[in-house]
């Protein structure tokens, strides 16, 4: 029956609903007549105009029924589920005019939420409305209507309310579970939530929370055999490509409860739902979205409580950053790092710490690519958060974690250079933190903090090559995914490699940049540290690095460990480079000379670590370890040494080495000290025979005479470490022996070995773990009850000179005849001596011949603020840099093949140093300049301003640049100096 004067919208609505008396009977569909519901959606789709009035009369219809319904009675509830059945067929016709329907339908759905989400049938309805209009709508009335915005939210907390419903009935529990995570399935496919920037983040937020909790409450293994499942049975193509589709060719998913009496859905059923709504979220993000989305399920971690869920953490990070776009995957390792920054001042390491630093090594040892990553960036935020949790506490839980997290860094190399790059961070820091100490640290943890942080630098650095290794590897069995990266820890415990050079499994060479020998030079200081852990865990790092990653060309042993002459096939000018670059020094050469006067200085000198006060040696073993204020405050005053001034205090503990060890004396170092020394010589001999030879026989003959006993009569300490150092130089002699074939210096070897007292062996060196920090090393002391009397004879340094200089294996390889090899490994030899040889600057050929530098790495410096003094020194030519040189770096016009760069880059700077390649030679000034006109100062934004801010001048040198090497000027002499080799007597 029609009243007299309704409206015709009103009437079609009316018209759509059964006869009040049949309403109960409506069940189980409660559809609307669907004769009059086309009248009706064809009437609104004809009419937009009238779509709003429509929304009305259904809103109106929708708050009267659902306050009725809540009180029990029927009837409303059966008009209530007709009325949301509308206004889905309303939303599905009228999809090009949504925006007009929007205000009602959201209030509607709101209000139906509001009071009777218990009733599922009622939910399931609401959130097949809910659906069709995410399917529809573009999202554009998101944060403009103020009203819609927040029924919107309303509706999202509601349906996210019942995605992670605590129930004791666990049928109803997964049946309320699915209709909730269905509504936010559309939700998360919708343009509602991307389009409005600004409410992406609250509505994440909200829909994190209902997601993931389901996920957390099943095992992994249970969400792996899900996640398989999906990849076998992706979603429709239609819910894949909606956003990409028009739409009028979207279709809206309908939402279903499960009939009473049947078996309700499994755990299993709602963990897929809540993976395949996360994996599309991800998969949908841009940007800084993905951060936010990680941002949200981290707060939610921390509301339920769930760190301890230590693995569900990794696996959610991995697949977080599995289904990001390829290209915003950065953000999440990122944001885990941020993340784990914002607490690192708390006294105590929590668990939600622990637990993002296991995320970050799971995130960056997984399989899954991570361009764009700034992986400088990370590992500077990583190495503040080590050392500021050592100022906190040097023996905090968790540095063990922070040392994977720097060292998982290497799994994935994305650049030739990058290794090296991240090494040289850390070895700057490792310098700093040597010279300084660590910033912040109380006075009484002070030593302990340095002591703590160098052993953790020193752990990543050798991580991060490890992982490098086995990421570039290919490695044979059964384990290849797990070495690969795989694994949430890095590197896998049965992954070592011990000091003989024996690592499990085969290894194809690397493809990438191995870290340069001037990079690593700078830590070699540690040889000689104060603290016996600094030094052990050193000779352990120097020891892998001589082994697996300084470059060895064609000074090389083989698999035997015996140098033979390598064959003319290699080419003869590539093998007359090789041979000039081991005679007349390359930055291997220069390496080694370093390495050897530390070698020396360990294993003779009475105090060891660097210090600024010039006092002489204390005959008593001072260490820092014990307490000594002096050498603190000496420390102290190491505030950020420049490196001309960490050269001299080098240079001040190298001239503390004795020539000849006291009789009464003792040394600062141990019997382990030894131990490890002898390890790093005989991998030096082995790895590098050529050079090793050149660089290390002056060195073990000096140390021969340091030991020679002669008449003096040793106490019982002095004659325990004299007897142990003979030891130490005559098993390198031993090795020498067997590297070269040499038969008598073997058997002299053997026969001064022989002849020894008998006490206990030299350690061997510890094993250790590659990505781990392992415990601190405790020193071995020189064995006691050493009789003063026993006999301590001399090797025959003479007769083993003789016999590597008549070898024939090393004449071939050196290219020397007998007499050059003996006037040549005979030469009087110093520590400080062959130190200053390592530091030398080039020759001046070089600046004759000219510098052939490329004009980008000339004005690198200049348009870049760097610490890399590699590339800086790079720079440094005999000539100005003009505009010429900055056009052509702009332009590209020479070549990035720079020789410079393909050869070994000297990375210690030559300031305030004088050239030691022509001794006596008297350094001039600056010959007179015509002066020049005076002229205005250039405005700002002139090209000549920008220009002199860049430090470019003209061609000639004659501008107001100032040389880049002030201490260093032509000379004016007429006649060309005398070159001679940096190696001779």
């Amino acid at each position: 029956m029609h009243i007299p004067f309704t409206p015709n919208h009103v009437q079609l609505v009316t018209a759509c609903y059964p006869p009040p008396a049949a309403l109960l009977t409506a069940g189980p569909e409660y559809a609307p007549n669907s004769q009059e519901l086309s009248r009706l959606t064809y009437y609104a789709a004809n009419r937009p105009e009238k779509i709003n009035k429509l929304g009305g009369e259904l809103e109106k219809r929708v708050k009267t029924d659902a306050r009725k319904a809540a009180a029990g009675n029927t009837r409303a509830r059966a008009s209530l589920l007709i009325t949301l059945a509308i206004f889905k067929a309303l939303a599905t016709e009228c999809r090009r005019d949504m925006a007009l329907l929007s205000p009602s339908l959201l209030s509607s759905v709101n209000v139906t939420l509001s009071s009777l989400s218990a009733d599922l049938e009622i939910a399931a309805r609401a959130a097949t409305v809910f659906t069709t209009w995410t399917t529809y709508t573009d999202g554009l009335i998101i944060g403009v209507d103020l009203k819609v915005t927040d029924d919107y939210m309303s509706c999202l907390r509601h349906f996210a309310r019942l995605g992670h419903l605590e129930h004791n009935d666990h049928e109803t529990r997964n049946r309320t579970r699915l209709i909730g995570l269905a509504a936010l399935v559309g939700a998360v496919n919708s343009e509602a939530l991307y389009k409005p920037s600004a409410q992406f983040q609250p509505q994440v937020s909200i829909i994190m929370r209902a997601l993931l909790i389901p996920l957390l409450q099943v095992d992994v293994s249970v969400l792996n055999h899900e996640l398989a499942d999906i990849k076998e049975q992706p979603n429709s193509p239609i819910l894949d490509e909606f956003r990409s589709r028009p739409t009028l060719e979207r279709r809206a998913a309908s939402i279903h409860v499960h009939i009473d009496g049947d078996q309700g859905p499994p755990s299993s059923v709602v963990a897929n739902t809540a993976l395949r709504a996360t994996s599309s979220l991800l998969g949908h993000t841009r940007g800084l979205q993905a951060s936010l989305v990680l941002q949200a399920a981290l707060d939610t971690i921390e509301e339920r409580d769930g760190w301890a869920q230590l693995e569900h953490c990794q696996w959610l990070a991995e697949k977080a950053a599995e289904w990001t776009q390829y290209q915003y995957r950065y953000g999440i390792p990122t944001r885990l790092v941020e993340c784990l920054a914002e607490g690192q001042d708390a006294p105590e390491p929590t668990q939600r710490q622990t637990t993002l630093a296991a995320m970050i090594t799971a995130v960056f040892t997984s399989p899954t690519p991570l361009v764009n990553l700034s992986t400088s960036d990370i590992i500077g935020s990583l190495i503040s958060i080590t050392l500021r949790r050592i100022t906190v506490s040097p023996d905090d839980s968790l540095l063990p974690a922070l040392v994977e997290c720097i060292s998982s860094l290497g799994t994935h190399v994305y650049y030739a250079d990058q290794i090296q790059d991240l090494a040289e961070d850390l070895i700057r820091r490792l310098v700093i933190v040597e010279a300084s100490g660590v910033p912040g640290a109380g006075k009484v943890n002070r030593q302990q903090a340095r002591t703590q942080a160098i052993r953790c630098l020193l752990a990543s650095l050798l991580g991060l090559i490890h992982a490098a290794d086995l990421h570039d590897a290919g490695r044979e069995g059964d384990d290849d995914v797990r070495s690969l990266g795989t694994s949430p820890s890095l590197p896998p415990a049965t992954e070592r490699t011990s000091h003989d050079g024996q690592s499990q499994g085969h290894t194809r060479p690397s493809r990438r940049t191995k870290v340069a020998p001037e990079i690593w030079q700078d830590t070699l200081s540690l040889l000689c540290d104060g603290e016996y852990a600094v030094r052990a865990d050193y000779a352990m790092a120097l020891v892998a690095y001589l082994e697996n990653e300084i470059p060895k060309f064609a000074d090389k042993a083989d698999a035997d460990g015996v140098c033979r002459p390598r064959p003319l096939a290699e080419g003869p000018t590539q093998k007359t480079n090789t041979l000039n670059a081991m005679l007349y020094g390359d930055s291997t050469t220069r390496f080694l000379n370093a390495l050897h006067a530390c070698v020396y200085a360990l294993s003779t000198s009475p105090r060891l670590g660097l210090r600024s006060s010039s006092s002489p040696p204390s005959p008593d073993r001072t260490s820092p370890a014990n307490g000594d204020e002096s050498t603190a405050s000496e420390r102290r005053s190491l505030n950020l040494p420049s490196r001309s001034r960490r050269t001299s205090l080098v240079l001040r503990m190298l001239k503390d080495a004795p020539a000849r060890v006291a009789a009464s004396g003792r040394l600062a170092a141990d019997f382990s000290d030894l131990g490890n020394v002898l390890a790093v010589l005989t991998a030096t001999h082995e790895q590098l025979p050529v050079r090793s030879l050149l660089t290390g026989i002056p060195m073990l003959v000096a140390l021969s005479k340091a030991t020679r006993t002669g008449e003096d009569v040793y106490d019982s300490d002095a004659a325990a470490a004299v007897r142990a150092l003979k030891e130490l130089v005559a098993k390198a002699w031993l090795v020498v022996g067997r590297v070269w074939d040499c038969p008598v210096a073997i058997e002299v070897a053997e026969k001064s070995l022989s002849a020894l007292a008998p006490s206990p062996s030299l350690p061997s060196l510890p094993e250790w773990h590659f990505g781990s920090l392992q415990p601190p090393q405790h020193p071995i002391p020189f064995p006691s009850g050493a009789e003063t009397n026993s006999p301590l004879p001399d090797i025959d340094t003479g007769a083993m000179l003789e016999a590597l200089s008549a070898a024939p294996a090393v004449q071939e390889a050196t290219g020397l005849s007998q007499e050059d090899l003996l006037h040549r490994l005979g030469a009087e030899w110093t520590p400080d001596g062959a130190y200053k040889d390592s530091i030398e600057t080039k020759s001046r050929i070089d600046s004759l011949a000219g510098d052939g530098l490329s004009p980008l790495i000339k004005v690198a410096p200049a348009l870049m603020h760097t610490d890399n003094l590699s590339m800086q020194s790079l720079a440094r030519s005999g000539r100005g840099v003009g505009v010429t040189d900055l056009r052509e770096a702009l332009e590209g016009r020479s070549s990035m093949s720079n020789p410079n760069l393909a050869g070994r880059v000297p990375s210690i700077s030559t300031l305030d140093h004088t050239l030691s390649v022509f001794p006596g030679e008297p350094l001039s000034k600056l010959a007179p300049t015509r002066s020049r006109p005076q002229r205005t100062k250039p405005r700002p934004g002139e090209v000549r301003e920008v220009l002199n801010k860049l430090g470019i001048g003209k061609q000639n040198g004659a501008g107001n640049l100032k040389p880049s090497f002030p201490a260093m000027q032509r000379t004016q002499s007429r006649n060309p100096p005398t070159f001679t080799p940096p190696y001779t007597a």
